[in-house]
């Protein structure tokens, strides 16, 4: 198993798949593999609509062929599956991406060849659900140091005394950890775990990772570790969002303000600096789901992992509740007021609307009554219709030519961070309601911030 050797296919070009394509591109054969025809077509035109990737960056991959036909991919030998893993409307892991794609490589497949899974699972997820997926399409058997008889990877590396040839597969786990919009962590910059079947294939998918590089990796023990390390990242942030979430809900109802209290506690060396928010995304808000799963299935009930998702997905509601009260003292009529929520994305200077938890504001105020609009200078406003059935204003023309009675401020894109006090006043009626999510607006400014 030679890395000089090794044509690469990537399933799935979104955020995750893309950043990956275009760097083995710069070294590898590669062939970048989605069912959505529009996407490829953006791409082969030198165009991300993620905002991922440059047009420069794109062009720098001349080794990448971009292609929707899966015959394309049968001459790799390292197929490389970067597919979303969401969660349904019970929050239960949804696989059904990871299976498809999984099906997907069985039929292309042949023996010696590797399958690395980088979408976020719970552990056990890729060898216990994907991969029989592989081996049920390839008719290959996988290969691991549990196997029965295991081999050396092509006949070019017997000896007289070697193990005999693979009539079968690896795999390998290295979970991706790219951040939506960051322009400064990027794939190339993050340190990355990687594993394998073997020793041998984890030395190799080590030293895949690590041409890209120019970090160093962290090779796991075996997969599962891999993929508990993964979900766990998340889920750590996730419980520490949540804390300061029910602070800040406790602070809201003894008149103190969250951010001075944050910040004069952290005044001391060892005080972690998170902020309340919105929890939203395909990560924050979704992996908790898949560990809270797994362990459920082995016989043990995760309360703070429940816990924590019950606070964070609360917190639009939240929002809201408390704007409507502000509304009131303020003898502003609610049913039939007109709403503006800045910002629809899940975080700030990033188009990816997935998850986001700005929508439970959105409906939080509908059922209310009040009319709600939506403005945000990075959504797609083809994708928001799509995923969530909103219109959203989409010229700054249509935005200052109404008047709010209540403004929520719930992304922090730099286009409102940039608006001035009279900017922002313009917007409103006489008698208003400002909230502020994100506090980034002047504090004399704002009726009520997180």
């Amino acid at each position: 198993m030679n890395l000089k050797d090794a044509k690469i296919g990537i399933i799935g070009l979104g955020y995750v798949g893309l950043p990956l394509a275009v760097e083995f591109g710069k070294k590898f054969p590669t062939f970048g593999f989605d069912i959505n025809q529009k996407r490829v077509d953006e791409l082969k035109d030198g165009t991300d609509s993620t905002l991922e990737c440059s047009s420069d960056e794109l062009a720098e991959a001349s080794s990448l062929t971009y292609s929707t036909q899966l015959d394309d991919l049968s001459v790799c030998n390292v197929f490389i599956i970067t597919v979303p893993t969401p969660v349904d409307k019970s929050n239960r892991p949804d696989l059904t991406p990871l299976i498809k794609a999984s099906e997907a490589v069985g039929k292309v497949i042949s023996k010696g060849d590797v399958v690395i899974y980088e979408s976020t699972v719970y552990p056990g997820a890729t060898e216990e659900d994907c991969i029989p997926v592989v081996e049920t399409v390839s008719g290959l058997k996988y290969i691991s140091s549990d196997s029965s008889k295991p081999c050396v990877s092509s006949p070019q590396q017997q000896t007289p005394n070697s193990k005999p040839p693979c009539d079968g597969f690896f795999a390998g786990y290295s979970p991706e950890r790219i951040n939506p919009g960051d322009k400064v962590r990027r794939l190339t910059n993050i340190v990355k775990i990687t594993s394998g079947s073997t020793p041998e294939v984890a030395d190799y998918v080590d030293a895949l990772y690590r041409s890209i590089l120019t970090v160093q990796t962290h090779k796991a023990p075996n997969i599962k570790v891999a993929e508990a390390a993964k979900v766990i990242e998340n889920t750590q942030r996730d419980v520490n969002i949540a804390l300061v979430n029910e602070l800040a809900m406790i602070f809201s109802k003894v008149g103190i303000d969250t951010l001075d209290v944050l910040e004069a506690a952290g005044s001391k060396w060892n005080f972690l600096p998170f902020r309340p928010g919105l929890v939203g995304g395909h990560c924050i808000g979704v992996d908790p789901y898949y560990l809270s799963f797994k362990a459920q299935q082995a016989g043990y009930y995760p309360e703070l992992i429940s816990a924590q998702r019950r606070i964070n997905d609360k917190m639009g509601q939240f929002v809201v509740d408390e704007t409507v009260k502000l509304m009131l003292k303020k003898k502003i009529t609610v049913n039939g007021a007109r709403v503006l929520v800045l910002g629809i994305t899940f975080k700030e200077n990033c188009p990816d609307v997935r998850n986001t938890r700005v929508v439970d504001i959105v409906h939080g105020f509908e059922e209310y009554g009040a009319d709600v609009s939506i403005y945000d200078p990075w959504a797609n406003p083809e994708e928001v219709q799509r995923e969530y059935g909103l219109s959203i204003i989409t010229s700054n023309f249509q935005l200052q030519t109404s008047n709010y009675s209540a403004i929520v401020l719930a992304v922090a894109h730099d286009q409102f961070i940039e608006m001035s006090d009279s900017d922002i006043r313009a917007l409103c009626t006489q008698n208003s309601v400002i909230f502020d999510i994100k506090n980034i607006l002047p504090r004399e400014l704002v009726d009520a911030r997180l």
